[in-house]
């Protein structure tokens, strides 16, 4: 295991992270991916111009990421047992968003049940990329649903997979990187070329954590249509990851989702995904319930891994 910590050890640090993050969510102030959104503002100004751009991109995702986690790295190296220990636990604090996607949805499904469609479409609005101006409820409740289910991945269990492999800078790699495709990987005339790294490399690192979040979605919902939409529907989608997620989650929940949905004024067609009744608001808090469900299904297996770890030592 990279991290260096045994599995006893990594279930005490994950659970002492993502019951930090339960409880105080995400920093208000001097957030550090502020401060990393920022440099990778500027690194991407200096970089992305001229010829070149795809190895401009590897230098600005190398520049902007490698330094970071190698000096989390050595900094937990050098550190005292107790203090290392801390900082594992913080770094996946600091990447985790288990409670941020609850107070950023929740609140629209509060707002669809009193039919308060201006608020649910501004609150909207702040999770998607979408036009939600004049969206209805079901698409208002799609957009929710379909946000919960991809960013269950992202901010929660990619985060948890590379904390397991490698401990807090484990999480931080993962965390960085997925920041800098959700800023760089537009394939759109700017970012084409230059995102094309930062957009690879988030689907290297998530081509594992996606499938295992497919999975759990499936294994706590409507199992074999989950498998079923997974199989029929994620080549369809041109993420290689998104697509097994959403596709397994939709299908777990038993909704219809994907289909139709406006970007920068434009009608865009997307395929389907799952099968069922249209959503409601009320299937935003199931789709949240489903996420914090499968994050419960990992703590539970690490802890029965480290539980069968520590029976090993003692036999």
């Amino acid at each position: 295991m990279l991290s260096g910590l045994s599995w006893p050890w990594l279930a005490v640090l994950m659970a002492l992270g993502i019951a930090t993050d339960l409880m105080l969510g995400e920093a208000r102030q001097w957030h550090p991916l502020v401060g990393f959104g920022n440099l990778a503002k500027r690194i991407e100004a200096a970089l992305n111009r001229a010829s070149g751009l795809r190895l401009r991109g590897v230098l600005a995702w190398t520049l902007a990421v490698v330094p970071a986690v190698l000096a989390a790295a050595w900094v937990i190296a050098w550190s005292p047992w107790w203090l290392a220990a801390l900082l594992h636990a913080g770094l996946l604090y600091f990447c985790i968003g288990l409670r941020s996607l609850r107070e950023h949805t929740l609140p629209i499904a509060r707002a669809l049940a009193v039919a308060d469609l201006a608020t649910a479409r501004r609150l909207t609005s702040y999770i998607v990329s979408r036009d939600t101006r004049q969206s209805s409820e079901e698409e208002l409740a799609k957009a929710g649903v379909e946000s919960l289910l991809e960013n269950g991945n992202d901010a929660v269990f990619g985060t948890l997979f590379w904390f397991l492999v490698a401990g807090g800078p484990g999480a931080l790699l993962f965390r960085l990187s997925n920041t800098l495709d959700a800023m760089w990987g537009y394939r759109n005339e700017r970012f084409y070329y230059f995102g094309w790294a930062a957009a690879r490399i988030d689907d290297a690192l998530n081509w594992c954590p996606a499938r295992l979040t497919a999975l759990s979605y499936a294994w706590l919902g409507q199992r074999q249509l989950a498998l079923a939409c997974w199989k029929e529907q994620a080549p369809a989608w041109s993420s290689p990851n998104a697509g097994p997620v959403m596709a397994a989650g939709a299908g777990a929940l038993g909704l219809a989702l994907g289909g139709a949905a406006i970007y920068d004024g434009e009608v865009e067609q997307r395929p389907p995904l799952g099968r069922g009744h249209p959503p409601q608001g009320a299937d935003i808090v199931r789709a949240w319930r489903l996420v914090a469900m499968s994050a419960a299904l990992w703590m539970a297996v690490v802890c029965a891994i480290a539980l069968l770890c520590l029976g090993g030592l003692h036999a």
